[in-house]
């Protein structure tokens, strides 16, 4: 019939058990990488009872018809900034529509956790970076925050990393200097959230205050990391050869599992050089480092303007750059060294009609949607200057997109194997009031399947589902899911390998994707022929100890 049968339908029929299912004659791709193989999938109580010979006969199951589709383990996103838009709309419509069940929250150093009092209005500024609407915690750390989540129901499962933004706000405030006293307090609050049960620790070494941190700070937090058994995420320094040899000597001299969060090149005068990169990463590995990366399908980056202000402009956090940039004199000399760059030193060059207003929430009227160019133009200012008034403005808030890398450069880092894919987005509603967020939040998954595996032939099917389900488990070390196997957790996406694409755009991103059919989430159907339903089955996962 190609739908699965209502519930009604069902238990008139087969007097069946609501939570007891059968996916009926798909290719069954496990999540392993081994081909596809022709059978059922019985679903019971949220587990994966068996998989089953074509047309077994199974009692009192409702009945998905699968017939010329895939059934895959749901995909886990290795990389999101999911942590506060779950709590604002639990129901991950962006995510779950494209066959995403796990959303890995906490990374480039933002965490809804952990959070102190007396630093809260630091917390909360840090927390805005992400791109999301205020929040005003009433937790403050990994438990309390699960709680929050727990409390109001998501149709996804969240696992959570350390941020080491709001971890060094913590134990520090805005500080840049790190006394050892509060260093070891550092290590101790990490501690506290790996015990509580999160997965590992990130950082943003390009955001204030994770750039703060020097080799001695991470080594010591990646240490404690090693200890645990826990991955350390890092959005680098840049996207040079030397970030990412950071990031292995930090994996050769503490034994830590290393992350190279959405490796891309951002420089004009690198691109076309994906394979240096490459070399390094397999230069570590062969040294005997566990040194991965994940990658993003799109030729576009996103992130809170402030980022890229000169350091100093932005030292200290958002109040203090408002006070500094107040001065006259001192926001002429910001809008020259802005001006000249952004990135290491400032060193990339700026082209102004590649950074696009994706958020700005009316702060001095800028226009959500235009080029920095013609916002500033119409304005009547320097592009520099138009840009460290919208900071000075609006802080973490104002939210742009850069196009600022290559679609070939992507494309190989995806092929390598040891990519992973993640989106870099959050799960959001479909529903954004003229924001205009990076379509990877809608589409990165389906957008793997349809463009680079279905059309260009970069991935094999089968590959790329591995990178998306099992590998990824393997990385953060979560056991019950991640493949189609009996006993495991029953995190499923159904879908047309034929028809499977993203329709995202930059101009118009709450676009849902085509292609996907049915999607389970802890044995319960959140997508139902192409629908979302009104579960809210997911829950908030822990790291083993």
């Amino acid at each position: 019939m190609g739908a699965l049968l209502s519930h009604e339908k069902a238990a008139r029929t087969m007097g069946g058990r609501m939570d007891r299912l059968v996916i009926r004659g798909a290719a069954v791709l496990d999540g392993t990488g081994t081909p596809a193989v022709r059978g059922d999938v019985l679903v019971d109580d949220g587990r994966i009872e068996a998989l089953l010979p074509p047309g077994a006969p199974v009692a009192a199951a409702r009945v998905v018809d699968a017939g010329g589709l895939v059934v895959a383990p749901g995909f886990i996103d290795i990389h999101t900034h999911s942590d506060v838009s779950v709590l604002l709309d639990g129901r991950a419509q962006s995510k779950v529509h494209q066959g995403v069940t796990t959303e890995v929250v906490g990374n480039c150093g933002f965490s809804a956790f952990p959070l102190v009092s007396r630093h809260l209005g630091d917390h909360v500024e840090l927390l805005a970076g992400i791109g999301d609407d205020p929040v005003s915690p009433d937790w403050r750390d990994f438990a309390g925050y699960a709680a929050a989540l727990e409390g109001g129901g998501t149709a996804v499962n969240v696992a959570a990393l350390v941020g080491h933004g709001q971890l060094r706000i913590a134990a520090n405030g805005m500080d840049a200097r790190l006394p050892p006293q509060r260093l070891a307090a550092m290590c101790a609050l990490l501690s506290e959230q790996l015990e509580q049960g999160a997965f590992g620790l990130s950082t943003g070494l390009t955001y204030v205050p994770s750039r703060y941190a020097d080799t001695a700070e991470l080594t010591a937090l990646c240490r404690m990391l090693a200890r645990h058994d826990r991955l350390y995420a890092t959005h680098a320094r840049g996207s040079s050869v030397d970030a990412i040899d950071e990031a292995g000597r930090l994996g050769r001299d503490t034994g830590a599992r290393i992350q190279f969060s959405h490796l891309a090149i951002n420089e004009p005068d690198r691109w076309g050089r994906a394979g240096e990169l490459l070399t390094v990463i397999d230069r570590h590995r062969d040294d005997g480092v566990d040194l991965a990366a994940d990658v993003y399908p799109y030729d576009a980056s996103a992130s809170a303007l402030t980022q890229y202000l000169p350091a100093w402009v932005h030292e200290g956090g958002v109040d203090a750059m408002r006070t500094r940039l107040a001065d006259p004199s001192v926001l002429r000399r910001a809008e020259a060294e802005l001006a000249a760059g952004w990135g290491d030193g400032g060193r990339i060059p700026w082209f102004w009609d590649r950074v696009i207003l994706a958020r700005t929430d009316g702060v001095l009227d800028a226009p959500e949607g235009a080029t920095v160019l013609r916002a500033a133009e119409a304005a009547g200012v320097s592009e520099a200057r138009y840009v460290l008034e919208l900071c000075r403005a609006g802080g973490n808030r104002v939210q742009v997109v850069l196009f600022y890398r290559t679609e070939d450069d992507m494309r190989e880092f995806l092929r390598h194997p040891q990519t992973l894919v993640g989106s870099d987005g959050s799960a959001l509603p479909y529903e954004q009031d003229g924001r205009r967020p990076h379509p990877r939040a809608f589409g990165a998954h389906a957008r793997v399947l349809g463009r680079y595996v279905r059309e260009l032939g970069d991935l094999e099917l089968a590959t790329a589902i591995h990178s998306m389900t099992s590998a990824v488990a393997d990385r953060l070390r979560i056991t019950d899911r991640g493949v189609l196997r009996p006993g495991l957790a029953a995190d499923a996406v159904v879908f047309d390998p034929a028809t499977i694409a993203d329709r995202a755009t930059y101009l118009d991103p709450g676009r849902p994707p085509i292609g996907v059919t049915h999607v389970l989430v802890n044995g319960r159907l959140v997508i139902d022929d192409g629908a979302q339903t009104a579960e809210r089955p997911g829950r908030v996962l822990r790291a083993r100890r």
